[in-house]
């Protein structure tokens, strides 16, 4: 990792960023990315303890939790950051902005690779969460919030729960497209609706047995 490099992403990304001595002082991103180098390396060098002894350190540090066996590319951002966590077979790509309550988690369903690949130049969004072994695209933009459980290709844009395509390189996708968010119906709404059903049920029930 350039240091230098990684300074100037923060910089080029966050309009809140004064100068390198301000990232590299202030901004735990840096500190967790810092420290994630040097757990990685003893990870790579069967140095397992120590390297997750770095890892709770940092996680202590700065409410990041990085597991020294991910994989991290060039000029990695982290915004605010605390509560992220990212997996240890994760790998992401150079150039990735992550905001603060991401995952790139497991679903306790794989083995080996078990953890989100992620492309260069992605933007994953606040509370966004990656889940199993899925693949991210380049340029791809993961929505606020977002619940990802499948691939999402390059230069797309994917929201809502669980996660749907909306836009692919600029354009809409069609609402008649199988992966149109706007057409996806509320689950938790559905929920509500069939219970107010069975308790209308009930209370004609116990009307008619009143009678």
């Amino acid at each position: 990792m350039s240091l230098r490099e990684t300074l100037d992403a923060y910089k080029e990304k966050d309009p809140a960023a004064r100068s390198r001595a301000y990232v590299f002082f202030l901004y735990p991103g840096v500190h967790a990315t810092i420290y994630h180098r040097a757990g990685h390396w003893l990870y790579r060098h069967k140095r397992y303890f120590l390297a997750r002894a770095v890892s709770q350190f940092s996680r202590f540090w700065t409410g990041i939790e990085i597991h020294p066996g991910a994989v991290i590319g060039k000029r990695f951002v982290i915004d605010h950051g605390t509560g992220i966590v990212i997996g240890e077979t994760a790998e992401v790509g150079d150039d990735v902005l992550i905001f603060q309550g991401a995952t790139l988690g497991g679903t306790g369903k794989d083995a080996g690779k078990r953890h989100p690949t992620i492309g260069n130049n992605v933007m994953i969004g606040a509370g966004a969460k990656l889940l199993g072994p899925v693949k991210i695209g380049d340029n791809a933009r993961i929505a606020a919030g977002a619940v990802v459980l499948r691939d999402v290709p390059p230069d797309s844009t994917a929201v809502g729960v669980p996660a749907r395509i909306v836009r692919i390189a600029g354009k809409k996708v069609a609402v008649a497209d199988a992966l149109d968010h706007t057409g996806i119906s509320d689950p938790m709404a559905a929920e509500l609706a069939a219970l107010r059903e069975q308790v209308r049920i009930l209370e004609k029930a116990v009307e008619e047995m009143t009678k």
